[in-house]
C-alpha cells in the first residue's frame, strides 16, 4: 500500500465531497455516473483530460452496446451524427459472408459506428444532465485511506493546467480508469496471468468505402517474419464511418511469447498493403497515426469490490474474450455497479450496506462468468494456427453456422424463449464454470 496517502485531518470541501467518486470519463465511467445521478445520488465523476480526447477503438458498436445508448436517453439518429450498420461482413477462407444482426426482443437489430472522441464525450455530458458533476484535466493519483479499517475514503488529485493539488472525499469509489487503472493497483488489485489480454492497433484512411453499412472483419492475418508465415489469432476490421473515412485496425490476442516480439503497427501496414489500391488503405491516405492499446480481457483483474472500491469496464478486465469488444460490457457493468451501489445507499447502517457492495461480484459472475470461461476456452484453441486455419476454412462455408458463430461471439440472444440457437448459447453460458 506504498502507492496510497493516509487520511488527514479536517473536513473537506463541500464541492468536494459527494455519495460516490467515479475515477474515469470513459464508456464505463460516465454509464456509472449517470445511472447514479438519476438515482438521486451525487456523483463526482473525474477525467484526466479534456473532451474531446482521442481513444484506440474500433469506433463500430454492437447491438449490445446501441442498448446501453438507448437507456441513457441518448439520440442515436443519423441526424444526430451516427451511422448504422446492419449486421457483420466476414471474410477468410476465400469466402466472404454477410451476417445481419439477428431480431431479438432483448436488442435491438442494427449497430453504430462513431468516433471514439465525440462517443466518450456525450456519454460525459449525459452524466452530467443527469446531475453527475464532472470534472476535466483531473488527474487522480493515490487513494485516501481509513488508517483504521483501510477502506477507500476519496482520492488525491491534481486539477486543472495549473495541477493544483486536490483532495476529493466520498465513502464510495469506482474505478473506471481503463487498463492501467492506477487507483485498483494502489489498492493492491492486480492484473491475473491466467486471463488473456489482447491487442488492438488502428488509424484511419480517406476512403471511397466510408459509407459501408456492414463493419467488415478479416479472419486472416499473418505472421510474414521468416519462411513460414503463420497465422495469428485474430481478425481485422474495417468500419466506415460515413464522413470520408475507414477506421482500418486489427485485433490479436496476445497467447504466446512470440507474439510480444511483433511489431504490431507493421502488421497493420503488410495487411493494408494486400487491399485493392482503390480502396484507398496507403500511407498518403493516412489521416492519423497508427495508434495501440491493450485489451483486458475476462474478469482479468479481481475482486471487482473491495473496502469501498468497486471496478468497471477495462479496469475490471470486462472486454470480451471472444471479438474483444469493450465498449458495451463498460457500459453494462456501470449500470450494474449503480444499481447495487443505489441499494446500498438506501441501507440504514454499515454492516447492511457492505452486505449489499459485496454483491456485486457476485452479479457480475452470474451475468458473465460462464459466457467468459467459454471465451477462455475459445481462445485456447484460436491460439492454435492449425484449429484456427480450419475454423477460417471450413466454418465460412456453413452460413447456418455461421450466423450461430455471430450469436455466440457477439453475445447476442434473448435470455429467455428465443430460437434455438439462442438456447443453445445460453445453456453452454449456464453451465460453464462463472470464475
Amino acid at each position: 500500500m506504498t502507492d496510497s496517502v493516509k487520511a488527514s485531518p479536517g473536513a473537506p470541501s463541500a464541492d468536494h465531497s459527494a455519495d460516490v467518486i467515479v475515477v474515469g470519463a470513459g464508456p464505463a465511467g460516465s454509464a456509472t455516473a449517470y445511472h447514479l445521478a438519476r438515482s438521486g445520488l451525487d456523483v463526482l465523476l473525474l477525467e484526466k483530460t479534456a473532451f474531446p480526447r482521442e481513444k484506440v477503438c474500433g469506433d463500430g458498436l454492437t447491438p449490445r452496446a446501441v442498448k446501453q445508448l438507448v437507456g441513457m436517453g441518448i439520440d442515436v439518429s443519423e441526424e444526430a451524427g451516427w451511422l448504422r450498420n446492419k449486421g457483420l461482413r466476414v471474410i477468410g477462407g476465400g469466402v466472404r459472408l454477410q451476417l445481419d444482426w439477428p431480431e431479438l426482443a432483448s436488442y435491438p437489430d442494427y449497430g453504430l459506428v462513431r468516433k471514439r472522441d465525440d462517443f466518450d464525450e456525450q456519454l460525459a455530458r449525459q452524466a452530467e444532465k443527469a446531475g453527475a458533476r464532472l470534472y476535466e484535466r483531473c488527474n487522480v493519483g493515490a487513494p485516501i485511506l481509513d488508517e483504521r479499517t483501510g477502506r477507500i475514503t476519496g482520492v488525491h488529485a491534481k486539477l486543472g493546467d495549473e495541477k493544483t493539488p486536490t483532495t476529493f472525499h466520498a465513502p464510495l469509489v469506482v474505478a473506471a480508469d481503463g487498463n492501467s487503472t492506477r487507483l485498483s493497483l494502489a489498492m493492491g488489485l492486480h492484473r491475473r496471468e491466467d486471463r488473456p489480454m489482447g491487442v488492438a492497433v488502428r488509424t484511419y484512411f480517406t476512403s471511397p468505402r466510408h459509407d459501408d453499412d456492414y463493419l467488415e472483419s478479416w479472419f486472416e492475418l499473418w505472421d510474414r517474419r521468416g519462411a513460414e508465415h503463420k497465422l495469428l489469432p485474430g481478425y481485422g476490421w474495417i468500419f466506415g464511418m460515413g464522413d470520408g473515412t475507414s477506421n482500418v485496425g486489427l485485433g490479436v490476442l496476445n497467447t504466446k511469447p512470440e507474439f510480444k516480439e511483433l511489431d504490431w503497427r507493421e502488421v497493420l501496414r503488410t495487411w493494408c498493403a494486400s487491399m485493392p489500391a482503390e480502396w484507398g488503405y496507403t500511407p498518403e491516405n493516412m489521416t492519423g497515426p497508427i495508434r495501440g492499446a491493450a485489451l483486458p480481457m475476462a474478469f482479468n483483474r479481481q475482486p471487482h469490490y473491495t473496502k469501498g472500491l468497486l471496478l468497471v469496464g477495462d479496469a475490471g478486465g470486462m472486454v470480451n474474450p471472444f471479438n474483444g469488444e469493450g465498449i458495451a460490457y463498460a457500459m453494462e457493468s456501470g449500470q450494474i455497479a449503480a444499481d447495487v451501489v443505489v441499494q446500498a445507499h438506501a441501507r440504514s447502517t454499515p454492516a447492511g450496506r457492505e452486505l449489499a457492495l459485496q454483491h456485486y461480484p457476485k452479479v457480475l459472475k452470474e451475468t458473465y462468468g460462464g459466457y467468459y470461461s467459454l471465451g477462455r476456452a475459445f481462445v485456447k484453441l484460436i491460439s492454435n494456427p492449425k484449429i484456427m486455419k480450419l475454423a477460417a476454412e471450413r466454418g465460412m462455408t456453413h452460413p447456418v453456422l455461421m450466423r450461430f458463430a455471430l450469436k455466440l461471439l457477439a453475445n447476442l440472444t434473448d435470455p429467455t424463449g428465443g430460437d434455438s440457437m439462442d438456447r443453445i448459447v445460453n445453456a453452454l453460458s449456464k453451465v460453464a464454470p462463472k470464475a
